[in-house]
């Protein structure tokens, strides 16, 4: 019990309080004791109630926690009820009769029509609803309508928003949280510049994303898995100065100690990775491909699946292998220019030599926002409109949305039952997702060009985005000109490193976050107790956006609000797996993902998770950063060497609500 009270301290204590009061801590006793759960467990239970009921009014108290309790035994009874009627459902459909013999009919239909006194059936509702499921969307018949009338037809008008929570919305444009807020906020110009004031260059090479999904071969996917340790291998040597007879094969019995390099795994196909269910799989050159359980009892760390470590151990009996260290993996090469180069950026925003660089006229304004763009009751797409009146006031000079836009688990997308507005432009019956994104996306998004010539708008798409047609990660660009977009618009894959300027952005659509947070297994004490900065430190630390493998299976994801309610989860194409790599530290690291919104300095990368733009049923969160030049020193000129960016000291990050 003494264990336990210590763990439920250091996961649930706030510093500088180090102990929980007594009647919260025999609460948290309780349910570890009813429900057989370890604390770690318990607070990862506490992080989706704070989510779900709202994180900046939900604090642990006596009250909080006995409601926490309670929404356990609740979940946990709604999951056996649930259970409880798949069963029954199973049992009864093995021995129902068809409903047609009930009428008089035959039992299966099949001479319905053949008979001439038979009537033939008409359709019935059900299977006009089924229909209906897979009907093209057509256009709005709205100006033939009575607007006052209720529907019959079950179909949502999105011109009409006096229904939507969305316009009920409270605290809009409040500031939720900032990062380094001793920097001044932007300060609009009295109007938008005629010319852009960034250069985007794709530190990508675009062209390699245009491939074939769905045709990977085993033979080059084991191949890109294999090639990966051995990469890792070479960076591990490198970087501690080992020499080759320090490596070994782990699956082989010895009594010297070795180095080790592989990737980590279970040894069940189903469930969440533990300390008891680790093992070590080799590539074909170090170990024949074979795995090999890990006994981590001596060491504490952080382990998911797909994750290459560097173990230092012995193999005594062949069965297992001991580990006694984990070496360091080297982080990549921060970002760093000229001092040349960062003086021509600095001239084109306008800085004059000896000039303050703090001044806020001379800062970037940059937006970020992710979707999804509307609300489950209608395809109003009201956040998006908010947004651009947003970056249309603050004269925006970059406008990132990640995707999804036309979002495949949006209740009325998956359905496809709803309305476009008018557009002469669509003939009836004959409209597509593509006819829908252009007035529904591409339409604000050409309106706030107008408004601001000088804006950079850049689109990156999600696997849950129902007008891209490559399904698997990763993702090629949307196809531009099919969609209505802006000239000022540029359209990106999924995932992408660019620069603006001098500044390097990585970005990732996939909610990587939130699937390591289920995934990832805590041995011992962490080195970093939160959470939010210790899953984004994994993606710098295995240089990749994406370094799960295999893929969280979707069964396990958050359900959605359609009829199946299934996530999308992410197809990952392996063949293609190295188009994730993160070559660099980048100066920003863009994440969305369902968990609380925050912006976090890990390892010298300004990581920003804007949270989505619109909730199921509400308003949402994105960020706005105000990006302040990089003052260049006369010794670094004179030196002539490269240096750093340091954007976390010069960026000011607003976190807001839309």
């Amino acid at each position: 019990m003494a264990g336990s009270r210590d763990e439920l301290n250091h996961f649930f204590a706030i510093p500088p309080v180090v102990e929980l009061p007594p009647d919260i801590l025999g609460e948290l006793q309780s349910i570890l004791r009813l429900h057989s759960i370890s604390p770690q467990e318990l607070r990862y239970k506490w992080e989706s109630y704070t989510m779900k009921m709202g994180t900046e009014q939900t604090s642990l108290d006596l009250v909080t926690a006995r409601a926490f309790k309670t929404d356990i035994q609740e979940t946990l009874e709604r999951e056996a009820r649930g259970k409880a009627h798949v069963r029954s459902v199973d049992k009864r459909g093995s021995y129902a009769t068809p409903r047609n013999a009930a009428k008089g009919r035959d039992v299966f239909g099949m001479i319905d029509g053949l008979v001439p006194a038979t009537p033939q059936p008409g359709p019935t509702k059900g299977a006009s609803k089924r229909k209906s499921a897979f009907e093209t969307p057509s256009t709005s018949k709205i100006n033939r309508s009575n607007r006052m009338s209720s529907p019959n037809d079950g179909r949502t008008d999105i011109n009409d928003v006096s229904n939507m929570a969305f316009a009920n919305r409270l605290n809009a444009g409040e500031i939720v949280h900032t990062l380094n807020d001793h920097l001044d906020e932007f300060e609009p110009p009295l109007a938008p510049s005629s010319n852009p004031r960034v250069k985007l260059t794709a530190n990508t090479d675009l062209k390699r994303f245009y491939y074939k999904p769905m045709a990977m071969h085993l033979l080059e996917a084991s191949g890109v898995l294999d090639d990966r340790i051995d990469e890792f291998k070479a960076l591990v040597q490198t970087h501690h100065q080992l020499e080759d007879a320090a490596f070994g094969d782990a699956t082989g019995q010895g009594t010297s100690e070795i180095i080790a390099v592989g990737r980590i795994v279970s040894d069940a196909l189903e469930g969440k990775i533990n300390a008891a269910s680790l093992m070590l799989e080799t590539s074909r050159r170090t170990g024949n491909g074979r795995r090999v359980p890990l006994n981590i009892e001596s060491i504490s760390y952080e382990f998911f699946p797909g994750q290459i470590v560097a173990v230092r151990g012995i193999n005594a009996s062949g069965e297992y292998f001991s580990v006694n260290e984990i070496l360091e993996i080297p982080l990549p090469p921060a970002s760093a220019s000229l001092p040349s180069a960062l003086d021509a950026w600095n001239k084109q925003l306008g800085v004059e030599e000896g000039q303050d660089t703090a001044s806020s006229s001379l800062a970037l304004n940059v937006l970020f926002a992710s979707g999804p763009y509307t609300t489950d009751d209608n395809l109003a797409f009201e956040p998006l409109h908010a947004l651009c009146d947003k970056a249309e006031t603050t004269c925006a000079d970059v406008l990132f949305l990640i995707g999804p836009f036309l979002d495949l688990e949006h209740p009325l997308v998956a359905s496809g039952n709803f309305e476009l507005p008018d557009d002469p432009s669509i003939e009836p019956d004959k409209a597509t997702l593509t006819d829908a994104f252009r007035l529904m996306v591409g339409a604000p998004l050409a309106r706030l060009a107008r408004a601001v010539p000088s804006i950079t708008i850049i689109l990156v798409p999600s696997a849950r985005d129902a007008v891209n047609k490559h399904v698997a990660w990763p993702q090629e660009p949307f196809t531009k000109r099919e969609l209505g977009l802006p000239k000022q618009a540029r359209v990106v894959s999924n995932p992408i490193a660019l620069s603006l300027n001098e500044i390097t952005v990585g970005v990732t659509a996939q909610d990587i976050l939130f699937d390591l947070r289920r995934e990832e297994a805590v041995v011992g004490r962490p080195k970093e107790s939160d959470i939010l900065a210790r899953l984004p430190s994994h993606l710098i630390q295995q240089r990749h956006f994406s370094p799960i493998f295999p893929p969280v299976d979707r069964a396990v994801l958050p359900k959605t609000g359609t009829q199946e309610g299934i996530a999308t989860g992410m197809p990952l194409d392996v063949s293609y797996f190295q188009l994730g790599e993160l070559n660099v530290r980048h100066d920003i690291l863009v994440t969305p993902s369902a968990l609380p919104s925050f912006a976090k300095v890990v390892k010298g990368v300004l990581v920003v998770n804007p949270g989505m733009l619109s909730k199921r049923h509400g308003a949402g969160t994105y960020v706005q950063m105000v990006i302040h030049p990089r003052n260049v020193t006369d010794e670094e000129r004179e030196r002539k060497d490269p240096v750093g960016h340091n954007l976390f000291d010069r960026a000011r990050v607003d976190i807001v609500r839309i």
